[in-house]
């Protein structure tokens, strides 16, 4: 061996670990894709396949109670009627009325929890207290606004104590008011947690910088926290438009048959038996969810806090 020459021997020893490090290499790649293909073939199974189902029950024709498979734009040219498209118009009212509401409730709770509170334990105690409705569904929560709107209940009998009316209102229950007020009860958490999350791992040293710059708490709120705290609103925002797009259990209860959403539209068609119909409006519904979440997360880069 020591008549070889040092370079071939030196070449020898350096290929060594590049040889026995490609077989390692492959196998950590194969043990990857073994390990999420049982993920994949659930997410396969569970979301992609009743999807492709749906759009392709939506072109089926049906008639009464018969359906055929087909290939026909019927029920979607039904969607685009003033019946349909007034439903989609109430469903969008509701939408950027909720979301309104949460985004200024949930960003000031947020920013209280965040900023003023000063005791982790009492931040974390105040938290879970907002989680306690949480422990009752959302049709319990939605029922127990009826006897505080009702024309016999404790709004109206306060407003007649102050003599800012004679008579009980009948526009606080089963109208549209109604509906809101249980959206936004039932929807604001969800805009709370991802701000505060946000709100929590924004370095204290840019706000006590603009501080000592001179700059006010409003300039501090505007230029500082609000434009970090972008990823979190928009997380906020994918969660209740999602949510109060597909909401139908509550416009039904708290609407008392008053209000229309697509959501109900939908629940109704399947219990006729409608299923094209009902496909076609889930798919249009997707699609318009779809499109928000993308021009949110165009707008925003939301993967950090992912």
């Amino acid at each position: 061996m020591s008549s070889l020459p040092r370079e071939v021997f030196q070449g020898q020893v350096a290929t060594q670990p590049a040889q026995v490090g490609r077989p390692t290499f492959k196998l950590r790649s194969i043990a990857g894709y073994l390990l999420a293909a049982p993920y994949a073939l659930i997410l396969l199974a569970f979301l992609v396949a009743p999807i492709v189902l749906i759009v392709v029950v939506s072109f089926w024709q049906y008639s009464n109670f018969v359906m055929k498979p087909a290939f026909v734009l019927d029920n979607y040219r039904e969607i685009f009627s003033a019946v349909y498209l007034a439903t989609y118009l109430n469903t969008f009212k509701f939408t950027a009325i909720v979301w309104v509401c949460t985004l200024l409730i949930g960003f000031w709770v947020a920013y209280f929890l965040a900023f003023e509170v000063q005791s982790t334990r009492i931040r974390t105690a105040l938290f879970l207290i907002c989680t306690v409705p949480f422990l009752t569904s959302n049709v319990i929560r939605s029922i127990a606004w009826i006897p505080f709107l009702g024309r016999n209940g404790i709004l109206n009998s306060i407003l007649i104590a102050l003599h800012l009316t004679k008579a009980p209102l009948d526009i606080f229950l089963f109208s549209d008011f109604s509906v809101v007020i249980s959206l936004i009860h039932l929807y604001t958490l969800f805009m709370v947690a991802p701000i505060f999350n946000t709100m929590m791992r924004i370095d204290q040293s840019l706000i006590e910088a603009a501080r000592d710059g001179g700059a006010s708490e409003w300039r501090v709120l505007r230029e500082v926290i609000i434009p970090l705290s972008g990823p979190g609103i928009a997380i906020g925002t994918i969660f209740v438009v999602s949510l109060v797009l597909g909401d139908y259990m509550t416009v039904r209860l708290m609407s008392g048959g008053q209000s229309s959403s697509v959501g109900l539209a939908i629940s109704n068609m399947i219990g006729g038996l409608q299923y094209p119909l009902a496909a076609a409006n889930a798919v249009v519904l997707l699609l318009v969810t779809l499109i928000i979440v993308g021009a949110l997360m165009w707008m925003v880069d939301i993967r950090k806090e992912l």
